[in-house]
Parts: structure tokens; sequence; C-alpha cells
């Protein structure tokens, strides 16, 4: 039989018809609705031409009418391959033509945008065409004897360090996998979803609340007034948000909302500010958080429980059960589980480079503790992009170290609208010494670096943040700092 995503909805309709699948907004659609509007969906899908095997790119906003797509190409053994709804015509089309679908399936709003001469060229099909047609067809479950779990599901684009897109392939038995519930007591509330559709972390939520028959709320736009008034109005259970979000959310103050229900609030990233998580302690007390730390290609890595927060700050955690993680000779981060990509779509190369001997190479650098307990360091190509010339802080570093107030010194890149990074020194300044400012610095690297290359932006910290065992300093965490700082 194998593990296939429609069978995760079959079994949900069947088990808990009348229970809420997704909400959003005031919209809402139960297990049986989205099993049913799946089907329908499914037949008119054939009818287009859409068999097993193929690929399906879906372009639209965040909203409920995609679950039903999603379904419904699950079931056919199709492909789904959701589009950044923030693309432009142009990107889109890159991408679109990059992924050579049988059918693009777009909302209303991209609807004008997919239009001909835009260079999209797959065939285009709205979502009030689609569901116009699918009122009409049969809701009879929809089976497709040739799907085993290993097929291609779902196609997520990522960009890589060249910019270009790469297609990450996840089968039947990944995504099943991936989401699998816990075994441990939840609540009915659910879990509130930040993330757009258009992002491999929402689906995965959705299915594991799908998995364990409870809904998941989405939002149309992450900001914190949306996020705390739908945790509030939907009594969720658990609320996850990347560390830029809980900033805003924080920010926005939760006194003003009944949070009482909410029991998990979860982050994870790279490198997550242990302030940070003591804030979200402060706010919500009722409740625990985890730190997280995963990727579309490998799936959630580690964890760094609520009870080692405190003597574990700027860890991810340990292996997530069932998967290993080692360190390359350059500290590489690898990890292999059941839970990894197939591979990059239509990129062997590409993937060739990742997967390796069964081990995903996931470009981040890291440290072990002596209880085994990992940090992320930073990335393994540290250089960074400003003003379309590349900088590498050692470089920057080894300039300034010899300054007469700077006593320790990591060199950063800061995402900047204008120059795509800024190099940022953050200096922890030397003893008896007054903090240098910025044009010293600079006028000390005059003649040992070129002027793109010299900071832009400088840090005064007390110390830096390194990892206990090999002292290696935490560039990720310091970006996460000064940024969540700024926010």
């Amino acid at each position: 039989m194998g593990l296939l995503v429609g069978d995760i909805l079959r079994h949900a309709a069947r088990v808990t018809p009348h229970a809420l699948a997704a909400t959003l907004g005031d919209h809402e659609m139960t297990f049986g609705e989205l099993d049913e509007r799946s089907n329908r969906t499914a037949r008119v899908l054939t009818g287009l031409g859409v068999e097993h095997g193929d690929r399906v790119t879906w372009w639209g906003e965040t909203s409920l009418e995609a679950m039903p797509v999603f379904g419904a190409l699950a079931k056919l053994g199709a492909v789904f391959a959701p589009v950044n709804a923030r693309l432009g015509p142009a990107e889109a089309a890159e991408v679109i033509g990059y992924a050579r679908p049988r059918l693009l399936v777009v909302d209303d709003l991209h609807a004008e945008l997919a239009k001909p001469g835009t260079g999209i060229d797959a065939p285009p099909v709205t979502h009030q065409q689609l569901f116009a047609r699918a009122a009409e067809a049969s809701s009879d479950d929809v089976h497709t004897p040739a799907l085993v779990e290993t097929d291609p599901h779902v196609i997520f684009f990522t960009s890589g360090s060249t910019g270009r897109s790469k297609g990450v392939v996840l089968s039947h038995r990944v995504d099943c996998l991936r989401s699998f519930p816990s075994l441990a007591p939840e609540t009915d509330g659910g879990t509130l979803c930040m993330f757009p559709l258009f992002h491999m972390a929402g689906w995965s939520m959705a299915l594991g609340c799908w998995q364990s028959r409870r809904p998941v709320h989405l939002v149309s736009t992450p900001d914190a007034a949306t996020l705390l008034s739908t945790a509030a109005r939907r009594r969720v259970a658990r609320l996850y948000a990347i560390p830029a979000v809980w900033a805003r959310v924080l920010d926005e103050g939760v006194g003003g909302y009944d949070l009482s229900s909410v029991r998990e609030a979860d982050t994870g990233t790279s490198a997550t500010p242990p302030e940070l998580v003591a804030a979200i302690r402060d706010a919500l007390p009722q409740t625990v958080t985890r730190i997280f730390y995963g990727s579309t290609e490998a799936g959630p890595g580690a964890i760094l429980g609520a009870a080692d927060m405190a003597r574990k700050p700027g860890s991810v955690g340990l292996p997530q059960p069932g998967v290993a993680i080692r360190l390359t000779d350059e500290a590489e981060v690898c990890i292999r589980s059941e839970l990894l990509m197939d591979g990059y779509f239509d990129d062997p190369d590409a993937t060739a480079a990742a997967l390796r001997d069964g081990w995903y190479h996931s470009g981040d650098v890291g440290a072990f503790d002596d209880d085994g307990y990992l940090s992320i360091v930073g990335r393994l190509r540290d250089v960074m992009r400003t003003g379309g010339e590349t900088v590498a802080p050692a470089e920057v570093e080894a300039a300034l170290a010899d300054h007469p107030a700077v006593a320790e010194v990591a060199v950063v890149g800061l995402p900047d609208s204008q120059w795509g990074e800024v190099v940022c020194a953050v200096v922890v300044p030397a003893p008896d010494a007054a903090p240098p400012d910025l044009a010293a610095l600079r006028a000390h690297c005059d003649g040992r670096l070129a002027v793109f290359k010299q900071p832009r932006r400088l840090e005064v910290v007390d110390a830096l943040p390194r990892t206990a065992a090999t002292g290696q300093v935490q560039r990720a965490l310091i970006v996460e700092r000064i940024q969540s700082r700024a926010r």
C-alpha cells in the first residue's frame, strides 16, 4: 500500500468528516469538504490532460482554494509545484519554464500576469474556471493504481547561491514521514501557520495537522496583529514563527489578546538568539519553546528541547529520531535520514554535489559540544556579496585585528536593499580603550583593503558568541541578533 499523501486526506475524511481541516480568516474547510473537492478537482484536471507523473505549477496567494488542487494532484500522482506568489511575470516565467508543467493553475490575482505575451508558455487555468467545472464533476474517490510511495509528490523551488532556481523533489513517502504526527497528547486547537503556501513549511505543517486530524490555521500575511488575532480567535495550540516574525509579535505585545490556549511557541532557524527565547517565555509563560533546524532538502534535522534551552544557548540541539548528523573535515553539516529529498529537478550536477554517499551536504558550518549538541557557526562558502562584489570576512577581519581599540572582531554580511549585503564589523573593544568609530576602522583599512571591502556598518558588543566546545564564532547568530535588535 505504501505511504501516499492522498491517503492522509481519505483517512481524515473517513474518521472526522465534519472536523475543521483548514481556516483562513472567516473561511473554513472540513476534512470531508477537502476530500470531496479534491476528488472533483482531480476529475477536472484529468479532463485537462493531467496524468500520473505530470507536473502542474500553481501560482497564487495563500488561500483555501489551493488545498483541493494540492489534494487532487496527490491522488492523481501528478506533481504539485508551487511558484512564489511574489514573483513578477518574467521571474515566474523562468521558474515555470524550468518546471515544464502540463498545466499552470493560477488564482484570480495572478490570472492577468499569466496571459499570453507575458512569456509564460504553460497553458493556464484559473481557480474560477477550475472550480466551476469541479462543481459539476463526480465526488467519488479517485485512485491511481500505478502510483507508488516513491513517486515524486512535490517540487519546491529554492534559490541557490547563484540566484538560479533549483527544484527540490520530494516523494510521497518523504512528505508522509516528515509530517508524521507526534504520539504525545495534543489539544484540538491546531497549528497557526505563518508560512505562505509556496513554501515547504506551509504544506508540512498542514500535512502534520491533517495526519493528527487537527486544523491548520492560515494567514494572508504574517504581520503581528493578524497572527495574534488569529491565535486568539481560533484558540490555537501551537504557534511556530521564525525569529524575525517572533520579533514583530513581541514588539506588538500580546497583552490585548487571549492566548491562553497556546501551549507550544516554537521557532527555528540556523541561529536563534537566546534572548529572543527568553522574551517569548516572558510573554507566554504557559508555553514551551523548542528550536528546530532543518531545510527543504533535508527536512527536520535537529531540535533543541525546552528543557535544554537555558543550558545550551545558541545551539540547535540534538539530531531528530532517525536522523544522523556528522561534520566533514571542513566542519560542514551533513545529514542522513529517510527524510532527504530525491534530488534537484533536472539538475544532476547540483544533485550529485548535494547528495553524496547517502549524505546531504548542507553548506552550513557546525560544531558539536561535548554532549553532542549541534551549533551552526556559519556557511561553508562564508563570503558576502556587496554591490556585485565578493568579500571574504576573514580578509576584512585580518585587516581590522591590529587596530589598537579592537580586542576581537567578527565580520558579517547584513541584508541590504541597495547593496545586497553590507559589510558589518562586530567589535569587542580593547580593555581600557574607547570603542572605535566606523570612520576610524575604514581609515585603518586604507591601503590594505579595496573600498568595497571596508566595513559600512559597525556594531560594538561586549563579547562574540562562540561555540562551547571549539570556541568558534557563530556568525549566523550574530546576524540574527543584529536583525532582531533592528526590528
